[in-house]
C-alpha cells in the first residue's frame, strides 16, 4: 500500500476512536452546544485547511507555471498572504452584523453557504485546463466573505453557553479548538493527497463537501440552542426598508455583491496592505475608545496589547502554508520506503499534535486552576512565543546540518518543529478565544471577537512579507544546498528565533500590569 494512503487510513481510524473518547470524558461537564459547535467548526476547518494545504503549491505549479520559479514563489506567497489575511479581516464586519442584525445562528448559516459555493467554484477551476485568474480569485472571495460570517460567530456563540469567568470556559475552548484541528488534520492528509496525487479538483471538491457537512450538523441541532443566537430584533427580518427587502435580506444580498469586489483586491497587493493598515489603526482606535466607555473597560486595553503579540506569533507560525511548505517540498527528505510523502500532508502534523495535546492542556489548566497555580492569560502568551522560537531553532539546526553534509534536511526536523509550534499554539490560540468572551462587554463580544481575528489577518499578511525575504531570485538547477537553503536559515533564525524571543521578553515585563488591568479575570 502507498504510504501516503496508509496515513489517510490511519488518520481517519485514529479520529473515529479518539473523538468519541474525548466527548465521552467531557459530556457531563459541558453543555451539548459545545459538541455541536465542535462538529460544525470541525467541518468548516476541514474545508479551509484542505484548500490551504494545496493553495500555494497549486499556484506555483499551475496558476503561475508560465513564469520563472522565483517570480512564481513571490506572486503566489503574496496572493496566499492576501487570502489568509482576508480570511481573518472579514470577521470584523461579520461579527458586527451578527451582534446588531443577523444574530449568531443566521450569520453562521450564511457563512457556510458562501464557503460551500467558493469550494464548488475552486473544484470547477481545477477541472479547467486553462486557468482563469479572475475566476480563481472569485472562488477565493466566496470563501473569504463566508468565513467572515462563520468564523467569529461560531466562536462567540459558544461563549454564550458559559458564565463570564466560568472555569470551564478555557477547557471548553481547548476542546472546541481540538475540533478545529481534527478538521485540519483529516483535510491536510486527505485533500492534500487527492490534490497532489489524483487531481487538484478532487482536493478542492472534497474540501467543499466538508463545509456542507458542517452546515448540516449545525442546522440539524438548532433546537438544542434554546433562545441563544437568535436575531436581536425580529423587525430586521420582517420590516421592509428598500425595494421590499428587510435589513437582513439586504445584508445577505450585499454579501454576494461583495464577492467580485473583493476578488479585484487580489490583483492589487499594495492597495490591500494599505487598506489593512488603515483598518487596523481604526479598529484599535475604536477599541481604545470603547475601553473608556464601559465599567471595567480597562479589560479591553489588555486585548489591545495582546493583539500585537498575537499578530507576531501568527506572522511566523503561518509560514506553515507558505515558505515551510516550499522548503518541505524542495529540501526535506520525504521518502519512506519506496514512497514519497506529499509536502502538503506535513501540514497535518500541527493538527495531529493538537488533537493529542488539546485535551491534555484542557485537563492541565483545570488542574492548575484548582491548585490556584494556573498561569494568567498574558503569561500563557509568553510561553507560546518561547515555544514558537524553539520550533524555528530546530528547523534552523536541521537545515544547517543538511548544508554541512550536502544532503536533504532530515524529516524529524520538520516533525519536531511542528510539535513545538503546536504546543505554543495551544498556549495562545484557544486561550485567546476564551479571553475575548471573558474580557469583552456582552453586547459587543461579536465585534471584539472580529477585532481579535484582525490580529490573525495582520499576522498572516506579515507572514507574506517575511516569506518574500526568502523567495527571491530564480532557483538554479545546479545550485548547492547551501545556496538554496541559506536564505531560509537566515530569515528563520533572525525572525523566528531572535525577534520572537525578544517579543516574549517584552511581554513578560508587561504581565503584572496586564493582570491588574484584567480586574479579577484570569
Amino acid at each position: 500500500m502507498d504510504f501516503s494512503l496508509g496515513l489517510i487510513i490511519f488518520g481517519w481510524i485514529f479520529c473515529l476512536i479518539w473523538i468519541p473518547l474525548v466527548i465521552r470524558a467531557n459530556s457531563k461537564m459541558h453543555p451539548r452546544a459545545l459538541f455541536v459547535c465542535f462538529f460544525a467548526e470541525m467541518w468548516e476547518r476541514f474545508s479551509y485547511y484542505g484548500m490551504r494545504a494545496l493553495l500555494t503549491l497549486y499556484m506555483v505549479k499551475v496558476v503561475f507555471q508560465q513564469i520563472s520559479s522565483g517570480e512564481a514563489d513571490v506572486k503566489s506567497l503574496a496572493i496566499y498572504g492576501t487570502y489568509t489575511a482576508s480570511i481573518y479581516l472579514g470577521p470584523i464586519i461579520g461579527g458586527m452584523m451578527a451582534d446588531k442584525y443577523l444574530g449568531f445562528r443566521k450569520s453562521i448559516l450564511l457563512g457556510g453557504i458562501l464557503i460551500s459555493l467558493g469550494h464548488i467554484a475552486l473544484a470547477a477551476q481545477g477541472l479547467i485546463a486553462e486557468t482563469n485568474e479572475l475566476f480563481f480569485f472569485i472562488a477565493l472571495s466566496f470563501i473569504v466573505v463566508g468565513t467572515g460570517y462563520f468564523k467569529p460567530n461560531i466562536s462567540s456563540f459558544l461563549g454564550k453557553f458559559y458564565e463570564q469567568d466560568d472555569p470551564r470556559k478555557d477547557p471548553a475552548y481547548n476542546i472546541f479548538y481540538m475540533g478545529i484541528n481534527v478538521g485540519a488534520f483529516l483535510s491536510a492528509l486527505t485533500c492534500g493527497y487527492l490534490g497532489e496525487s489524483v487531481g487538484w479538483h478532487w482536493g478542492f471538491g472534497l474540501a467543499g463537501i466538508g463545509m456542507f457537512v458542517g452546515l448540516l450538523v449545525f442546522w440539524k441541532n438548532l433546537k438544542y440552542f434554546g433562545e441563544k443566537g437568535l436575531v436581536p430584533d425580529e423587525k430586521y427580518d420582517t420590516k421592509s426598508i428598500f425595494a421590499g427587502l428587510s435589513v437582513n435580506k439586504l445584508i445577505i444580498l450585499l454579501s454576494f455583491v461583495a464577492v467580485p469586489l473583493w476578488a479585484i483586491l487580489f490583483s492589487y497587493d499594495d492597495v490591500f496592505k494599505y487598506g489593512l493598515t488603515g483598518i487596523t489603526i481604526a479598529v484599535l482606535g475604536y477599541l481604545f475608545y470603547l475601553s473608556t466607555q464601559y465599567e471595567n473597560g480597562s479589560r479591553l486595553l489588555v486585548v489591545l496589547v495582546l493583539f500585537i503579540f498575537h499578530a507576531m506569533f501568527w506572522a511566523l507560525f503561518e509560514q506553515a502554508g507558505g515558505t515551510l511548505t516550499l522548503i518541505t517540498d524542495r529540501f526535506v527528505d520525504r521518502t519512506i520506503g519506496s514512497s514519497e510523502i506529499p509536502a502538503s500532508q506535513f501540514q497535518a502534523l500541527n493538527a495531529l499534535f493538537i488533537i493529542i495535546f488539546a485535551p491534555i492542556f484542557a485537563w492541565l489548566w483545570m488542574k492548575l486552576n484548582k491548585l490556584k497555580m494556573e498561569p494568567s492569560t498574558p503569561l500563557k502568551f509568553v510561553y507560546s512565543l518561547v515555544l514558537l522560537a524553539l520550533g524555528f531553532l530546530i528547523i534552523v539546526i536541521g537545515a544547517k546540518t543538511a548544508i554541512a553534509s550536502g544532503e536533504k534536511i532530515i524529516v524529524w526536523a520538520i516533525i519536531f518543529m511542528y510539535l513545538f509550534h503546536t504546543l505554543g499554539e495551544l498556549c495562545l490560540s484557544p486561550v485567546g478565544l476564551s479571553m475575548i468572551t471573558k474580557l469583552s462587554p456582552s453586547h459587543i463580544v461579536g465585534f471584539t471577537m472580529g477585532a481579535w481575528f484582525l490580529s490573525y489577518s495582520v499576522g498572516n499578511k506579515m507572514a507574506t512579507e517575511i516569506g518574500k525575504l526568502i523567495s527571491v531570485g530564480e532557483l538554479k538547477e545546479n545550485a548547492s544546498m547551501a545556496e538554496q537553503v541559506s536564505p531560509y536559515v537566515d530569515v528563520y533564525l533572525q525572525w523566528g528565533v531572535y525577534v520572537v524571543l525578544g517579543c516574549a521578553a517584552i511581554l513578560l515585563l508587561f504581565v503584572p500590569l496586564l493582570k491588574r488591568l484584567m480586574k479579577g479575570i484570569h
